[in-house]
C-alpha cells in the first residue's frame, strides 16, 4: 500500500498581537499541535484496517468511528492553519483601498462596512465554531458562513478566504464569554490582509473578473 501522508505542525510567530495575549497564542498553538497529532494517529489506524484491502463487517463500527473522527481532527488542523496564517502583528485593521479583497467585498456586499457587519454577526452566533468568509470559485463572489465542529457546515467547493476561530479557547483567557464582540474587534486589528488577498487572487474566477 502506498505510504500515507504524515502531517507536521507548522510554526507561527504570533506573539505581540493586539488584544490577543501571548498566553492565548501559546495555548492555542498547543491545541493545534494536538489536532495534527490526532490526524496522524487516526490516519495510521485507518491504514491498518485497509492493509488487507478490505474492511470486514465486524470491523465496520470501529472503522466508521475512526473515519468520522478524522474529519473533525483533520479540519481542526487545517482551519487553525488558515486562522493563524491570516493573523499578523501590526495589522492595519481594514484592507487597503487597492486590496483585491476589498474590491470583491464591494462587488458581493455593496460595501466593506456591510460585509464586516455580516461577518462579525456570524462570529457572534451562539455556540462554538468558526466565522468563515468564502469565495465561490465559479464566479468570485464572497459569502460569510458559520462552521461548527470544524467539519459541519463547510460549503462544498468554496475556498476559505478569511477564517476566524470563534471557539472559546480562542479568547477565553483574554475576554469573558460575554465579550466575544471585543475579541472580534481584536481579531480585525490583527488581520493579515496580504494573506487574504493572496488566497482570493489565486482563484481563477476572481482572476478573470479582476
Amino acid at each position: 500500500m502506498k505510504q500515507m501522508p504524515h502531517y507536521t505542525a507548522k510554526s507561527f510567530d504570533l506573539h505581540g498581537l493586539h488584544g490577543i495575549s501571548d498566553r492565548t497564542i501559546d495555548m492555542h498553538l498547543k491545541l493545534y499541535e494536538g489536532y495534527v497529532a490526532a490526524t496522524n494517529t487516526l490516519t495510521a489506524h485507518i491504514r491498518e484496517f485497509l492493509k488487507d484491502g478490505k474492511v470486514d463487517q465486524e470491523e465496520m463500527p470501529a472503522y466508521s468511528e475512526l473515519t468520522r473522527r478524522l474529519g473533525f481532527e483533520y479540519n481542526g488542523m487545517v482551519l487553525h492553519e488558515y486562522y493563524f496564517e491570516n493573523l499578523t502583528r501590526g495589522g492595519s485593521g481594514d484592507p487597503k483601498r487597492d486590496s483585491a479583497f476589498l474590491r470583491a467585498v464591494e462587488d458581493s456586499f455593496g460595501s466593506y462596512d456591510v460585509w464586516k457587519t455580516d461577518f462579525a454577526g456570524v462570529g457572534k452566533i451562539r455556540g462554538v465554531g468558526w466565522a468563515m468568509c468564502y469565495a465561490n470559485p465559479a464566479n468570485g463572489r464572497l459569502s460569510n458562513h458559520w462552521i461548527t465542529l470544524h467539519e459541519i457546515g463547510n460549503v462544498a467547493g468554496f475556498i476559505p478566504v478569511l477564517v476566524m476561530d470563534a471557539w472559546e479557547h480562542a479568547y477565553l483567557l483574554d475576554y469573558a464569554p460575554s465579550e466575544r464582540a471585543d475579541y472580534i474587534q481584536a481579531f480585525f486589528s490583527n488581520v493579515n490582509w496580504q494573506a487574504v488577498d493572496a488566497r482570493l487572487s489565486a482563484q481563477p474566477a476572481y482572476a478573470r473578473a479582476g
